[in-house]
């Protein structure tokens, strides 16, 4: 992998890893597209720089995050988080495998925009508009849903907003608790692929900390932008448009697979 490579993917992260449109299924398509070999660090790569991203959320809402006489806030995103600890602890490997699938991605990506067409009036009178109002159960089911995105192509961010707007959660307020569950999340996920890859293989190579270094900052400042847009986005149009986007991605994708530019 080199800088070109790095910047590349660092984007493409930074502007879908919040978006509902699934940052993974994305950098799993860049990485083909850009025929970069499928090894353990490429793997380590796409999940890595998630950190950037993560500061992103953490430098924009930094008030939430360091408020620390709002311990209910602390105790929600806990809650919140440990399904997809528990789950991703368990089946981590067959996680690992379906990452290699891109026909997984496509026919993931076209279900979920299917879904996203008709999520803002599957919910409607929704009511809780605040993190203050969000409970405990709440939090938990809206957890639960997030582990959905388990499955490359569905994403994070649509999973748990949907899930948030089922718990009668508003599109801002849905959208900015996806945020908040990302961030221990893609943390505990990010560690645990850097632990591990540094047991196995002794550390990091000079050039890998380089393009780490690289793809990491790259995501921050998209990510930034891209949450801002997001959020002013949602409020006014809604999710409709990403689904046509999801369906025509998840499209292209299989037209590449059957032509052989992709593999399946």
């Amino acid at each position: 992998m080199d800088t070109i490579q790095s910047i590349i993917i660092g984007v493409v992260e930074g502007l879908t890893e919040f978006l509902p449109v699934s940052s993974t299924g994305h950098m799993i398509i860049t990485e083909k597209l850009l025929h970069i070999d499928e090894n353990d660090f490429s793997k380590v790569f796409t999940i890595a720089i998630q950190l950037g991203a993560i500061l992103a959320v953490v430098v924009l809402y930094w008030k939430k995050f360091f408020d620390f006489k709002n311990w209910k806030f602390y105790l929600k995103i806990a809650a919140g988080v440990v399904p997809a600890l528990i789950l991703g602890f368990l089946f981590s490997k067959k996680i690992d495998a379906l990452l290699e699938s891109s026909t997984t991605v496509a026919i993931s990506l076209l279900a979920g925009g299917i879904i996203l067409l008709f999520i803002d009036n599957i919910f409607k009178n929704q009511q809780v508009d605040k993190e203050e109002d969000i409970s405990f159960f709440k939090a938990i089911i809206i957890g639960i849903w997030q582990c959905i995105a388990m499955i490359p192509g569905i994403s994070r961010s649509a999973a748990s907003i949907i899930g948030g707007m089922q718990q009668k959660l508003t599109r801002s307020a849905a959208a900015e608790f996806s945020f908040f569950l990302a961030v221990p999340t893609m943390l505990a996920a990010t560690g645990y692929k850097l632990l591990k890859y540094w047991q196995d293989y002794g550390g990091f190579s000079s050039n890998e900390i380089k393009q780490l270094a690289i793809g990491n900052v790259v995501a921050f400042v998209v990510a930034m932008l891209a949450i801002k847009f997001f959020i002013g986005f949602l409020k006014k149009h809604g999710f409709k448009i990403w689904g046509y986007y999801r369906i025509a991605v998840g499209i292209i994708l299989l037209i590449l697979i059957y032509t052989g530019y992709i593999k399946p």
